[in-house]
């Protein structure tokens, strides 16, 4: 079984090629609601997410303290982390919280994807070529990572990138501290109400209110899918997204 998490569609596209591969059944991960998920009918459970600010997706760990998993306890666990440089020690937090649990945690492994974070100076999307150049790379790298998978290889795989314990253990929880809130979101008068943003959040986490403008409440993880997937460029988040690009490249894989 392959449980996903996608805010963009880079790691909903990830997880379809692994599931293409492999064969294992896909279950998307519901952060805003977690439920029961049946037994993976090959021993096996793959964790697809992203990476956010070198760690994992905001409720992924309360997630996982939570979910219920018919038979997870007798699997073998492997993460696929999608990023869009490194991912710092994200692999190490999943592997405590499967430990938490009782579970297997067998490998870690990255998959290097277009970048989608604009909201801090100094970041921004790929250029239209380089992002290619990362989706062209993928499915070999994917296929290296489902035949380690199939192999129960026990070899992490992971991009750390430089000062990876400061990233994941100093940046990380300060981001998710005071750089999440979805206060700053906005419609900009180029809204044409078509209730994308609505669509594509994973939280469930923003209607259409006055005007037929989005409206976000409180419950955001800021994994940006609104942001981008906006046809008219018209979700805004204060000043920082001024001049920003948007990647829309896998966001149909969402849908």
């Amino acid at each position: 079984m392959i449980l996903w998490f996608s805010g963009t569609g880079n790691s909903a596209a990830v997880a379809d090629k692994l599931s293409g591969i492999l064969g294992d059944k896909t279950e998307r991960i519901d952060l805003a609601n977690p439920k029961t998920y049946p037994a993976p009918d090959k021993d096996r459970i793959i964790w697809v997410m992203p990476v956010h600010s070198w760690g994992m997706p905001k409720k992924m760990a309360s997630f996982i303290k939570q979910v219920s998993i018919d038979g997870a306890d007798k699997a073998n666990h492997f993460l696929v982390a999608t990023c869009g440089d490194d991912c710092g020690l994200t692999h190490k937090r999943w592997r405590k919280e499967l430990r938490r649990r009782g579970w297997k945690a067998v490998a870690a492994h990255s998959v290097e994807m277009p970048n989608t974070y604009v909201l801090l100076p100094g970041f921004n999307t790929d250029s239209d070529i380089l992002a290619q150049t990362k989706l062209d790379r993928m499915p070999e790298r994917v296929a290296r990572i489902a035949h380690a998978i199939k192999c129960s290889s026990k070899i992490d795989d992971i991009v750390k990138g430089h000062f990876a314990w400061i990233k994941s253990y100093l940046i990380y929880p300060l981001f998710m501290k005071l750089l999440t809130s979805p206060k700053p979101f906005t419609g900009t008068d180029k809204c044409i109400s078509c209730g994308k943003c609505v669509a594509v959040c994973p939280m469930k986490n923003i209607r259409l209110e006055r005007n037929d403008k989005p409206e976000w409440g409180k419950n955001c993880i800021l994994c940006l899918g609104c942001y981008h997937i906006c046809p008219r460029h018209a979700v805004a988040y204060g000043k920082a997204t001024r001049n920003k690009g948007q990647w829309q490249g896998s966001l149909k894989k969402l849908f």
